[in-house]
């Protein structure tokens, strides 16, 4: 670690040990850096707060760190699971021991203070700071659906082909990192070195417990196809996937088949975030309230997006394509939107960009087309 080579005015120190480095910093100009959550010598400390450095010290008896300088991984949030051991192991989690904090602090149960709902706000920030820097230069397609999609569902099986084929021709899939349809995304991105009859039997092995409901038997099954198909060592960059969970819904456990998770405290913060980053499309599989909520929302940016960022809507429906029709009938409403013309007066481009089928290569195609087009109209440029 260089510190001296240059001045460093204005900039941003994330949860480092800094106090092998006094000489260093106190050799240049820390003039309006930020030190969020540093370990530093008094004699630096003194340096940085003469320059008007802000200093954010450490946040005591939290159950995670605010100012955290990258996403999160089911590693980490599942930090000493064993499967098949006792039932309580899962309460023992940081994930759930991070989520019963949460849950206590916010009404009816309770009331977070101005020290707890700070934390969780610089913790959300960084999250998105990593995730910015995460995402940098990769094509982002989101699949978006219901949480209580069984595991033995058709529709489980063609999200994960779909995930799977979406990852092998170089697209980031990403999910709202829950059980159900979010599962099944990350999961084909797992898969996607396997072969067929692999992820048929990884599938199989899921099914065995169909629903979150049972969290330790559903996870532990998870666990067990981690085990069985682990990430291909020489090709874990093509099998990375993002999950965007939140402890808002922390009483569903998030999916152990992301590599990379970006959860946040804050559930506007995900939703508005995950549909945003999503530049090569957004896939809806059948989902209910908060399905339909997303749709909207998606719907809203492209509405009005400037020209050539709408990014494409694909409706992906049940064997019968009765879903998106009859079920939860949002097409007509989003075709007669398109029909409004924009200031320019020409029709919303994203109207063009809507799909709707249940045949998963009708979906590769369309999302193929979108991110073939020249490079001044890539809406992620």
């Amino acid at each position: 670690m260089e510190l001296a080579k240059k001045p460093l005015t204005g900039c941003a120190f994330q949860h480092l040990d800094l106090r092998g480095f006094t000489r260093e910093l106190l050799s240049t100009s820390l003039e309006g850096s930020v030190f969020l959550g540093c370990q530093l010598e008094p004699e630096a400390e003194r340096h940085a707060l003469r320059g008007n450095a802000l200093i954010f010290p450490e946040i005591p008896r939290l159950p995670f760190k605010p100012y955290r300088s990258g996403l999160y991984s089911v590693a980490e949030l599942y930090a000493d699971y064993t499967p098949g051991g006792p039932p309580e192991r899962y309460a023992r989690t940081p994930d759930h021991v991070i989520y019963s904090y949460f849950d206590e602090r916010r009404p009816p149960k309770g009331k977070a203070n101005l020290l707890d709902t700070l934390a969780q706000r610089l913790h959300d920030q960084s999250v998105t700071d990593a995730l910015q820097e995460f995402l940098e230069g990769r094509k982002v397609v989101a699949i978006m659906g219901g949480h209580k999609m069984k595991r033995d569902a058709e529709e489980y099986w063609s999200v994960v082909r779909m995930a799977s084929e979406l990852t092998r021709r170089g697209f980031l899939v990403a999910s709202g990192g829950g059980p159900g349809a979010m599962e099944a995304a990350n999961l084909g991105a797992w898969l996607s070195t396997c072969s067929e009859e692999q992820q048929r039997e990884a599938v199989k092995l899921l099914a065995r417990v169909k629903t979150y409901e049972d969290k330790v038997g559903w996870l532990d099954t998870a666990f067990e196809v981690r085990e069985r198909f682990p990430l291909n060592p020489t090709a874990v960059e093509q099998s990375r996937s993002l999950s965007i969970p939140t402890w808002h819904y922390g009483h569903e456990p998030p999916n152990a088949f992301a590599t990379d998770i970006a959860k946040y405290f804050e559930n506007s913060v995900r939703e508005e975030g995950l549909l945003a980053i999503a530049h090569y499309g957004v896939i809806f599989t059948p989902g209910s309230a908060g399905t339909i909520q997303e749709i909207f929302q998606d719907a809203c940016q492209n509405h009005y997006a400037e020209k050539d960022k709408a990014s494409p809507m694909v409706f992906f429906d049940n064997a019968q394509g009765s879903y998106w029709v009859e079920d939860k009938p949002v097409l007509s409403v989003l075709a007669s939107l398109g029909k409004e013309l924009n200031k320019d007066g020409q029709l919303r481009e994203y109207v063009q960009w809507l799909k709707h089928t249940n045949k998963v290569d009708e979906v590769l195609r369309h999302l193929e087309l979108f991110a073939a087009r020249p490079p001044s109209r890539q809406s992620a440029a």
